[in-house]
């Protein structure tokens, strides 16, 4: 069956650019409160569930850091009548692929399967059974356990890890969103079944899900599908907002030894919310000043001009309460002070005087013209919907992305960065040999 999934996608390739450039979006609530996104697409005969609960690692208590990485991986090991190796078993008979993930803001679980009525019945039954009636066998939470133990334990020995949690540890301190997903081995080591199962019943709730459904389906398909799956879900009540996130004001440098010949820099802040009204002015200059790769400011003055590093990017995270800006990069270790003066530089300089009209011009070609490559499929357009379900963006924001970008001016671009980006209010986190 798996053959089969791949012969249909050779067949009938990505979707066409005619089909997706403004996707009809449709929406209701079922009666648990479970939001539902759809969209109805027919190029080819499969259809995309991906299922949001606000339940990332923002949510795990203080002394249980990586407990919704534990009960994501755990929902497949077991549900109501079946066994971890049944659930696979079932999946992999009807071709259906399964996935999930787990980030600071939500727990994200998807299945694709092909639409046939009665491949899709049976994929359907398993996905919901996994996701409402988990069961969390003891005798897999010890494997699941032992696995996430040894990725931390790797974490520790790769600088780029060991520099990422360090970066989100002093830049959000207290607050939730400083919590690692993979967790605390120490914390990780004495979650218990119960844990996982209370978890679960917190969060795994109607008035906390949405479900994005993209695919071969018409909207009473659609219906019936999004019920079986997070229909049965209890109502419950959704988790309280995050708190605000406080940004620095004042630098900050942390150095940490790390025995390797490169050192790894984040450099940055607090940055901003997902629905922020300088979303698209910020995210348009950061193109400019290091998100789009060789042709970025950072990017020719670091790479270019000096050849310091392979590779330099920024980027903002925006999340549910004010994410990070990061500027990412490696570098030998005596050229580390010299990258991070020129960082430095371009920032400052960039923020005081904006872009130039030809870098925005050039931005705004680029941004829109890669637009389409970025919903060309089921999955892509499924992730693009979960995203506007769970921060609540606007339901025409596929519809009318390309005209906010290219409605942004050079005034808005300077202004926003000079509201948000403070060049002297910079975290500064080195992990290397020097």
């Amino acid at each position: 069956m798996i053959r089969t999934i791949a012969k249909a996608l050779c067949l009938f390739g990505i979707l066409s650019l005619d089909a997706i450039a403004a996707p009809d979006i449709q929406r209701w609530t079922l009666d648990n409160g479970a939001r539902v996104y759809f969209v109805e697409t027919h190029q080819i005969p499969m259809v995309q569930f991906a299922v949001g609960f606000d339940a990332g690692s923002a949510r795990d208590p203080k002394a249980l850091k990586g407990l919704a990485r534990f009960v994501s991986d755990m929902i497949e090991e077991g549900a109501e009548g079946m066994d971890g190796e049944t659930i696979a078993l079932e999946l992999e008979s009807v071709g259906a692929q399964y996935s999930n993930g787990n980030g600071r803001d939500m727990s994200v679980f998807e299945l694709r399967s092909l639409s046939e009525e009665q491949i899709l019945e049976s994929a359907v039954q398993v996905f919901a059974n996994i996701l409402q009636n988990p069961t969390f066998p003891a005798n897999a939470m010890e494997r699941i356990r032992d696995r996430m133990l040894v990725g931390l334990k790797q974490q520790l020995q790769s600088p780029g890890s060991v520099v990422s949690r360090a970066f989100y540890t002093n830049l959000f301190k207290n607050h939730p969103y400083s919590n690692p997903p993979s967790g605390e081995a120490e914390e990780v080591a004495r979650i218990e079944r119960g844990d996982l199962i209370n978890f679960h019943r917190r969060y795994f709730v109607g008035a906390n899900a949405v479900i994005a459904i993209v695919g071969d389906l018409n909207e009473k398909q659609a219906r019936i599908w999004a019920s079986k799956i997070v229909g049965g879900l209890p109502a419950g009540t959704a988790p309280d907002k995050l708190d605000d996130v406080s940004p620095s004001a004042q630098d900050d440098v942390l150095n940490i030894s790390f025995p390797s010949s490169q050192t790894h820099m984040m450099i940055g802040q607090v940055g901003i919310r997902r629905n922020d009204p300088d979303y698209f002015p910020l995210y348009i200059g950061n193109y400019i000043l290091g998100g789009s790769g060789l042709i970025s400011r950072l990017s020719g003055e670091i790479r270019e001009q000096r050849g310091l590093a392979y590779s330099v990017y920024s980027y903002f995270i925006p999340m549910q309460q004010n994410g990070p800006f990061i500027i990412n990069l490696q570098t030998r270790n005596d050229n580390g002070a010299l990258a991070e003066e020129l960082v430095s530089q371009t920032v400052t300089e960039f923020v005081q005087r904006g872009p130039t009209q030809e870098e925005l011009d050039a931005a705004k070609k680029n941004i829109t013209g890669s637009f389409p490559l970025r919903i060309n499929s089921n999955k892509k357009i499924a992730d693009n919907l979960l995203s506007i379900a769970f921060y609540d963006l606007p339901l025409d924001y596929l519809e009318t992305y390309s005209e906010k970008v290219n409605s942004v001016t050079l005034e808005q671009v300077k202004e926003s960065f000079q509201r948000r980006v403070f060049p002297d209010r910079l975290l500064r986190v080195f992990v290397g040999g020097a």
